[in-house]
């Protein structure tokens, strides 16, 4: 199998992944209310970034220049890195960073291989300008919500938000993410 093949074959299952991963980070995780309401800032401009990516993006028909992809080849890609550092830190866990650079160091990496690989097969010379710094196409093209749409990039958003909701329940059965909170903690059987 090549090697474009094996980097197809783990981009397609990047979001099966993705679900194993967030397991485990869930589990790992040890938030504190500073390290949740920090990551979750950073994480939810990595998906400003995606969704206004999206918004310019028209898969599989041309090379898109305008908006982020003027400055990004990759800008789905290095928002959803953002979007992972922010979870990192709200994970307030070393194991945890490890875990999810690990997840985007492979799969991101799978991803770009076989989606360039599309591009040159698909565009040929457009894409090979755009990657060498000429637009392939007019760069003043305007932002589209009903593109963002279109290419479903609410899921990610809802991704985001059921991680933050899931790390922040996880935070309910933290101590010390009470202890910085500022409250004591109760046990049966007495006061810690």
């Amino acid at each position: 199998m090549s090697s474009v093949a094996v980097a197809a074959a783990l981009a397609r299952r990047r979001v099966p992944l993705g679900f194993a991963f967030g397991a485990i980070v869930i589990l790992l995780a040890a938030p504190t209310p500073a390290t949740l309401v920090v990551g979750s800032a950073v994480a939810v401009m990595g998906e400003a970034l995606r969704f206004w990516a999206a918004g310019h993006l028209n898969k599989a028909r041309e090379v898109t220049a305008s908006g982020p992809y003027r400055w990004f080849a990759h800008p789905l890609y290095v928002g959803s890195s953002v979007m992972g550092l922010g979870l990192a830190i709200a994970s307030a866990s070393i194991v945890v960073a490890v875990l999810i650079a690990a997840y985007l160091t492979v799969t991101l990496t799978a991803a770009v291989r076989s989606e360039e690989a599309f591009l040159r097969r698909k565009f040929g010379d457009r894409y090979g300008r755009y990657r060498s710094g000429e637009t392939a196409t007019p760069a003043g093209g305007r932002f589209s919500f009903a593109l963002a749409m279109s290419n479903r990039e609410y899921r990610a958003a809802v991704g985001l938000a059921v991680a933050v909701l899931l790390l922040s329940l996880a935070a309910t059965y933290n101590e010390p993410f009470w202890q910085a909170a500022g409250t004591h903690i109760w046990r049966l059987g007495g006061r810690k």
